[in-house]
């Protein structure tokens, strides 16, 4: 019964690769789970503890903590096994979500000091600390899913890992929610993700444990000649924790789908801060805030789960990659001129919840398949900076436009300054549209190109 439903919406899966793939989501739905618990709880509690409007300048921050970050994980990736490096991370961020969220407990220090000032050092540590987390983890997993899929079964797996994360990304948070009320605090909910990542750490040791090995060999046992799969060996053996950098910037693949995260990223940096912002304004207290960005998370990921459920996965599967990818510029320029004319928080929030349930349920999907064509150490190597330090770096720079708020409303007022801002980041937005929709282009002929000869991109 199970089949025959995921074989009607996304395509015919043999017994144990549907297996392998439900395992995969139950995975990655622990991952994201955790992920949009914390993120709305990093928004509320920097808010309420640093203030909001110092938002972009902790996005700054956290870009270059995690600059030395994803060195020391290129390191790991040359000496872990791939499954073991989720329990090194796993172990990682579950001992450093228990002491944040003592931390948090903590009556001087903590949250029960409701006095809003910048030098404090918890909120910069819990906001770079989960702007980490959704980086570096996030990464690693989809590294590992690309590592264990062909082109065509990837086609047909990415969308249902996709569909059973978002249900981790619903109730987490939902489930979460209802703790907040229940303590009255975020603290001990901070608490219980750190339980949830060792239950992620668990979930990947039984799905080490159970899927065949026939279902773990990827894209790599499929090489058209013998001089890709020579060449792909002697890449696997080149040293060095920079090799990941090096790889991003040789390969114009690779500079391709950084610059499609990159731009996505900037745009949106530059609308959430405003619409932060105005939840900042518009709450009473931290939980307050926290409840209302619940609600936000929750319903982003019901969203891109509906569109999941109802096909939108179909887009790729039967018009192409190609097609996928350069849908999502226009999404994206529509999102732009909504917020430019209407600025108001109850529109800021659905344009929000639009914009990126669409971009995990379509553009995501399809990111994510890129990397099928491509050997070991672009998966783990460069994909860990072009998603985390390419990430954090487009924030850094949607950050900046950001802090231009100040001198917009110093020189012509506080109404007219944000107007003025709305209006270049608007056109800034539309010139970075253009590039994109043509880097789109390039990456799905690539691909494409690549899938039908079953060759090595880089």
């Amino acid at each position: 019964m199970l089949q025959s439903i995921a074989k009607a919406w996304f395509g015919d899966f043999s017994r144990e690769e549907l297996k392998k793939f439900i395992k995969l989501g139950i995975i990655f739905a622990l991952v994201i789970g955790v992920y949009w618990t914390m993120r709305p709880l990093k928004d509320s509690i920097f808010g309420s503890m640093a203030h909001a409007d110092n938002q972009p300048w902790a996005k700054l921050v956290s870009m270059l903590v995690l600059f030395p970050l994803v060195m020391v994980y290129g390191q790991f990736v040359d000496k872990v096994a791939r499954h073991k490096l989720f329990y090194v991370l796993g172990g990682i961020y579950a001992v450093g979500t228990l002491i944040i969220g003592g931390l948090f407990m903590h009556p001087t220090i903590g949250l029960a000091n409701t006095t809003v000032d910048a030098t404090r050092i918890l909120p910069w540590v819990w906001y770079v600390f989960v702007e980490s987390y959704g980086s570096l983890v996030v990464a690693l997993f989809w590294a590992f899913a690309a590592d264990t899929a062909s082109d065509d079964s990837a086609k047909r797996g990415f969308p249902l890992v996709v569909m059973i994360g978002q249900l981790g990304s619903i109730f987490g948070p939902l489930g979460l929610k209802h703790m907040l009320k229940v303590f009255g605090g975020s603290a001990p909910v901070v608490l219980i993700c750190g339980g949830l990542i060792v239950a992620m750490m668990l979930m990947m040791y039984y799905f080490m444990a159970t899927t065949p090995k026939s279902q773990l060999e990827g894209y790599h046992g499929h090489f058209a000649t013998k001089e890709d799969a020579k060449e792909h060996k002697e890449v696997e053996k080149e040293p060095g924790f920079l090799e990941g950098l090096h790889l991003m910037l040789s390969q114009p693949y690779l500079m391709g789908i950084f610059a499609v995260i990159s731009i996505y990223e900037i745009i949106v940096t530059i609308i959430d801060f405003h619409f932060k912002s105005m939840v900042y304004a518009a709450g009473v207290n931290e939980a307050d805030r926290a409840l209302y960005l619940f609600d936000y998370a929750v319903w982003v990921n019901v969203v891109s789960f509906l569109c999941l459920l109802l096909g939108v996965s179909n887009i790729q599967r039967r018009l192409g990659i190609k097609v996928s990818l350069v849908m999502m510029p226009f999404i994206v320029f529509a999102m732009v001129v909504s917020f430019w004319y209407y600025p108001v928080v109850g529109t800021l929030f659905y344009i929000m919840v639009i914009a990126k349930a669409l971009n995990y349920a379509l553009n995501g999907p399809a990111l994510k398949q890129l990397y099928v064509p491509t050997t070991k150490d672009v998966k783990y190597k460069a994909t860990a900076w072009i998603e985390t330090f390419g990430s954090r770096t487009s924030k850094g720079t949607g950050s900046g436009v950001n802090l231009l708020k100040g001198p917009f409303q110093g020189k012509f007022g506080a109404e007219a300054g944000l107007t003025y801002l709305f209006a270049f980041s608007a056109y800034l937005s539309f010139g970075l549209l253009a590039a994109w929709l043509m880097v789109a282009l390039y990456l799905g002929k690539t691909y494409e190109k690549a899938a039908k000869n079953k060759t090595v991109v880089c």
